[in-house]
């Protein structure tokens, strides 16, 4: 039997910046605070959009298409926030003020649309997370959390936060490396860009956003495998199209000195 790798549909993917600052996260704390305020408001619009698509999917089976990329904005919002931010440092680039997609900014989300949803997860996604909630709650901890509680209805909450956990501690100490010697250790930035990707895989899954359980699996570095059409292990049977070639390289993806 021919096994075929099919890539999540939560994409997360960063293009490391050539060069970035040696000092400048000193003050990105300041930097942040209007994004901060916005994204205050943003997420309780999303718990709100989260309320609305669960009755929309116990009823219809269906996320209704407005929200759900309103709900995928956030997320996107949230990302760049946090990649310029203490949760990877890892561009000095200041983050849009929008919920569309920013093709030459270099962080990025994309959720894949789903056609249909299963009405009986939505009362389980929380419980069936809780899981990869112990992994990052070890490596990721306060600096990109998503909290999921309640009973088998509408009660769930997502939270955002910066900074904390193994992560937050990694960021600051390769910022620290990097105020010295003007590099950024790349190995620190791929495991810190493995766990953000995993803990937004959560996120949208506990969101309702999707019904494939996120995997157990570190994807390090800025290229998310689902950027690029999955390959089979094996031939693919009689019948099925081939798959279309490779996305070209996003641009400036030079590993940060």
């Amino acid at each position: 039997m021919i096994e075929y790798r099919t890539p999540y549909p939560v994409r997360v993917d960063a293009s490391p910046a050539p060069t970035v600052s040696r000092a400048l996260w000193l003050v990105k704390w300041l930097l942040l605070i209007p994004h901060l305020i916005v994204l205050v408001f943003l997420w309780v619009a999303f718990w709100v959009v989260g309320v609305i698509a669960f009755f929309a999917i116990l009823f219809t089976g269906r996320y209704p298409r407005s929200l759900f990329d309103f709900a995928v904005g956030v997320l996107r919002w949230s990302w760049r926030v946090h990649y310029y931010g203490y949760g990877a440092n890892g561009t000095d680039r200041y983050p849009p003020f929008s919920l569309a997609e920013v093709p030459d900014y270099p962080a990025h989300v994309d959720v894949a649309y789903p056609g249909r949803l299963s009405r009986g997860l939505i009362f389980v996604k929380w419980l069936l997370a809780i899981p990869h909630y112990l992994v990052l709650a070890i490596f990721v901890g306060g600096g990109l959390w998503l909290g999921t509680r309640g009973g088998s209805d509408d009660a769930w909450d997502n939270g955002w936060s910066a900074g904390g956990g193994l992560v937050g501690l990694l960021v600051l100490i390769a910022a620290i490396v990097l105020l010295f010697t003007g590099r950024y250790p790349q190995p620190i930035y791929d495991f810190v860009l493995g766990m953000d990707r995993w803990a937004l895989r959560v996120a949208a899954y506990t969101a309702l956003m999707t019904d494939r359980y996120p995997p157990f699996r570190l994807d390090m570095g800025g290229s998310d495998p689902g950027s690029v059409p999955a390959e089979p292990l094996g031939p693919p049977p009689a019948g099925m199209p081939a798959a279309p070639p490779p996305a070209p390289s996003a641009p400036g993806a030079d590993p940060p000195q």
